[in-house]
């Protein structure tokens, strides 16, 4: 499932640079996330980075873009060029 930015978002600065896949960017008020480019983290990372340094918990995950945990794989695959390890 992709991550996305709430409202509550106060523009600090702090997500964009540690996303591996550059899926966060400054939208018209506050960021926001690429459901193509957003991977949670997987094959990067043990938790979404976003997550960790947001200081107002304002990345929960998007209902609307659901995705298994195979699908966030293929996803890094596809972003990446890199395989799953096995």
């Amino acid at each position: 499932m992709a991550l996305i930015i709430t409202d509550e978002c106060i523009n600090c600065d702090v997500c964009e640079p540690e996303c591996p896949n550059g899926a966060i960017s400054q939208g018209e008020e506050i960021y926001q996330i690429d459901p193509d480019k957003c991977t949670e983290c997987v094959g990067h990372y043990d938790e979404p980075q976003c997550v960790q340094v947001c200081p107002v918990d304002c990345i929960p995950k998007d209902p609307a873009h659901e995705e298994n945990e195979d699908q966030l794989w293929a996803k890094y695959e596809k972003l990446t060029g890199n395989k799953r390890p096995a």
